[in-house]
């Protein structure tokens, strides 16, 4: 299969192939991120993509049951392209699932119409990273929404049919916007009401705009303890209907799974046990990105 530069997809896609139809990420902007810094953003060729799926279907049509439609926010593509894709993927007889990343804008960018025809048509699943639920931090991390245009995004695309896993970033708001940071997440988690909502821990990356804030002064990591105080927060003040809750991914310091809000006292209780020591952490060797 033809990928360019590093690919990049949620754990919960581990077994989805890939079809890269955008190259990189059309924001590109995130303080924090470094995922496709090394490209530049373009759609690419719509033969291409439909020549990829077509591949795919020969060689491994009969086990494919997902497909993740890469780059970084791949919703961006216009819908004469995403129809061709959908079409492409139909064609895979025990198909489950499209998705991809998608921004809040590229969300709201599209009509009521063009999402629920994305939606028939089997995008069935987008995975937005708001990173915070806090206005200040979202700036400060050139997120490139805010708190409403969020939450707008997953009623938009909650009416289409849509599902949505959202991700958090613990560590976002730094030492000095740590509470805010964590209320206000959780504020945005209840808002979205996703049916997934995981949390990542920030990683200082070289070469990022988060390194020189750092290098700097003007960015203060929090530490282990600190990132996983602002976890209880979340999951005590999150009130989704019924999401499945995760901190699977690699930079974390605490693996831990559950629903939300049915599973929120012993997730908390196993939080307290790791504050206090009695639990132990991820060795910080075996955390990544």
């Amino acid at each position: 299969m033809r990928y360019e530069g590093k690919m990049y997809r949620p754990p919960s896609e581990h077994d989805a192939f890939i079809v890269q139809a955008t190259i990189g990420c059309s924001h590109n902007a995130c303080t924090y991120c470094d995922m496709y810094r090394d490209k530049q953003f373009r759609v690419r060729d719509l033969d291409q993509t439909l020549e990829d799926l077509d591949t795919a279907l020969a060689v491994a049509g009969d086990r494919i049951r997902k497909v993740f439609v890469a780059d970084g926010d791949a919703l961006v593509l216009p819908m004469d392209h995403w129809e061709a894709i959908l079409d492409r993927c139909s064609r895979f007889p025990h198909l489950k699932r499209v998705s991809c990343y998608a921004m809040a804008r590229n969300v709201n960018g599209k009509s009521a119409d063009e999402l629920e025809t994305l939606a028939k048509g089997g995008l069935t699943r987008l995975y937005i990273g708001p990173e915070s639920g806090d206005d200040i931090v979202l700036k400060r991390i050139a997120k490139g929404d805010t708190f409403d245009g969020h939450v707008q995004a997953a009623h938009a695309a909650h009416a289409a049919g849509m599902e949505l896993s959202v991700i958090a970033l613990l560590g976002a708001g730094g030492i000095e916007r740590s509470t805010e940071h964590a209320h206000e997440t959780a504020r945005l988690v209840t808002a979205m009401d996703p049916e997934f909502f995981a949390a990542l821990s920030l990683t200082v990356i070289p070469g990022t705009p988060h390194q020189k804030l750092v290098d700097r002064g003007r960015f203060v990591l929090p530490g282990p303890m600190q990132m996983l105080g602002e976890l209880r927060t979340i999951v005590a003040e999150a009130n989704p209907t019924d999401a499945l809750f995760r901190t699977n991914h690699a930079s974390n310091y605490l693996p831990l799974q559950g629903r939300l809000p049915r599973d929120r006292d012993g997730i908390v209780a196993a939080i307290d046990l790791a504050l206090k020591g009695q639990l132990p952490l991820r060795d910080e060797r075996l955390r990544g990105l």
